[in-house]
């Protein structure tokens, strides 16, 4: 296996189980005779995260909250007291027994690729958190289960760009051709790092704190980043396949072993070069830029979530779409009408597309030397 499935051709293939796109399947087909009724969510995973967003699904007239899972009783508690009446499980595979339609999955990034794989055989509904995996093989894990995935259950990742109704037009302008073709890509991700859990047992410290231990995160290109580099991904129609790059820990020092800060050169086969920088000195420095920058022939557009820039060549004026909300609605409204209307797609694939850019990345960090995709794929 020498290449992942591009988006172009999941599309083609999603009868064949190998997709990525959209298909209109009949409401009936998907939801039975509940196409009127509120999508039933089991949330995995009480965190901060999965406290959030379930709150986004919560608010939607057609969804509703009907389980909740988790292995601490005081998130157990936190979740009860959100959702009252939920149905309340300690063990993935028993709420995935239930008659829940859906499943979001907001666990450590470790744990994606065997709960996404549990999710899949369930014949669920999934909405899962970036990204696929932690490392390669979580990542061809999830590949391997998205293959064999029910074409009428939709499969969402939460990179909330992809969904963004500003981030949508400003792809479709990109693509127009309008600015003519990308020369140059560089990407940001300057800003806080998670807040640090204390006062937890030391036998929960690793799993309470796991955003920052490499081997349950991931590290910050691929926990975090990812988003930027998802992106990239998506407005280019491909991934690099070739990384450089390095990582220190300059400021966090008293945590785990993840990286703090790093810059990351990539290209693509076509020559073009994606240039990335990262930190999470944020609560120090009082300074942030993220987003995404494509360079074209004729103009600029910035991309990020406070909204898109547009700087045409030859023209002084910018041109600015503001984004006032947060866009984490627009994919999990989408998700939740996809599922019970039978827009289907099936995320996985450009999920790990992205999650393994971040890991060739890594992994060039980490070696001190450039790394090619084909590495990656035998890692």
């Amino acid at each position: 296996m020498s290449t992942l499935p591009l988006p172009e051709s999941n599309r083609r293939n999603f009868v064949r189980g190998a997709a990525a796109g959209i298909s209109i399947l009949s409401p009936a087909t998907v939801f039975g005779t509940q196409a009127n009724s509120a999508l039933t969510v089991g949330l995995v995973g009480v965190g901060n995260r999965g406290s959030y967003v379930s709150g986004i699904f919560a608010k939607n007239e057609f969804a509703r909250i009907a389980a909740i899972c988790d292995i601490y009783d005081d998130r157990i508690e936190a979740g009860k007291a959100m959702y009252s009446g939920a149905k309340v499980f300690r063990d993935i595979k028993a709420l995935l027994e239930s008659d829940v339609d859906a499943v979001y999955i907001a666990t450590p990034v470790a744990l994606h690729p065997e709960h996404f794989e549990l999710a899949v055989r369930a014949r669920k509904h999934i909405f899962m958190e970036k990204p696929a995996g932690a490392d390669a093989k979580g990542c061809l894990r999830v590949l391997k289960a998205a293959r064999t995935a029910d074409p009428t259950k939709r499969i969402t990742v939460d990179f909330q760009q992809r969904y963004g109704k500003d981030y949508r037009r400003a792809y479709e302008l990109v693509k127009s051709g309008q600015l003519g073709a990308i020369k140059m890509v560089r990407g940001a991700w300057i800003g806080n790092g998670p807040p640090i859990k204390t006062g937890v047992p030391a036998a929960e410290e690793k799993i309470r704190n796991w955003y920052f231990y490499r081997e349950m995160s991931g590290d910050i290109i691929i926990e975090q980043d990812c988003h930027n580099i998802d992106v990239v991904n998506w407005f280019t129609g491909t991934h690099p396949n070739w990384a450089a790059g390095c990582g220190s820990r300059m400021v966090r020092t008293g945590i785990g072993d993840i990286f703090d800060n790093m810059a990351v050169s990539f290209k693509f086969a076509s020559g073009l070069n994606f240039s990335y920088a990262a930190n999470q000195f944020g609560r120090q420095t009082g300074w942030s830029d993220v987003g995404e920058t494509f360079i074209c022939e004729k103009g600029t557009v910035h991309t990020s979530r406070a909204g898109i820039r547009i700087h045409r060549g030859g023209v002084k004026e910018v041109e600015e779409w503001p984004t006032k909300y947060d866009i984490t609605q627009d994919a999990v409204n989408e998700f939740i009408e996809g599922a019970r209307t039978g827009k289907i797609e099936n995320a996985a694939f450009h999920a790990v597309d992205s999650t393994l850019t971040g890991y060739m990345a890594l992994q060039a960090a980490l070696r001190g030397q450039a790394v090619t995709w084909e590495q990656v794929l035998k890692m």
